[in-house]
């Protein structure tokens, strides 16, 4: 097996297989990829020209649908709901990712700026920074502190 090019990256998205080609890698024949196409259960790119250009991902998609059709006994309209709630959950999830990198920089920039609180003179709540202690009153305190070790 040859090694990819220096700097070539594969990308799944890429428009570069011609139905039949498409039909080949996914078990199928042409016409079930141009009525699929229809239904709009796999949707290729197309060409200025109107052929259409299958990725790696919608070969993928097609052997999906072929074994939920075949192993699976299940509808063209049921696999047309699977793939659409399957797009939904990856929306979803890519929100909730973006979500969670918010919820991380506020929360970084929250324990920048986190607020620390101790005991004034007066019994008062009074905040202090972070590391530090509440001033000292000008008088000394008169209070008694009885310790005991072993206690």
């Amino acid at each position: 097996m040859m090694a990819p090019a220096r700097g070539f990256t594969h990308d799944d998205d890429a428009p570069v297989f011609v139905i039949s080609v498409a039909a080949e890698l996914a078990g199928m024949h042409a016409q079930t990829l141009r009525q699929y196409d229809r239904l709009g259960i796999v949707t290729p790119s197309r060409t200025r020209g109107g052929g259409r250009r299958y990725s790696s991902r919608d070969i993928a998609r097609l052997r999906e649908v072929q074994r939920l059709s075949q192993d699976e006994g299940v509808s063209l309209a049921g696999i047309q709901r699977i793939l659409a709630l399957e797009l939904q959950v990856d929306a979803m999830r890519g929100r909730l990712a973006e979500l969670e990198a918010e919820n991380a920089q506020l929360r970084a920039a929250a324990h920048h700026t986190q607020r620390v609180f101790a005991a004034g003179r007066a019994g008062d709540v009074v905040a202090v920074r972070a590391g530090q202690r509440p001033s000292r009153p000008a008088a000394r305190s008169q209070a008694l502190v009885v310790w005991r070790p072993g206690e």
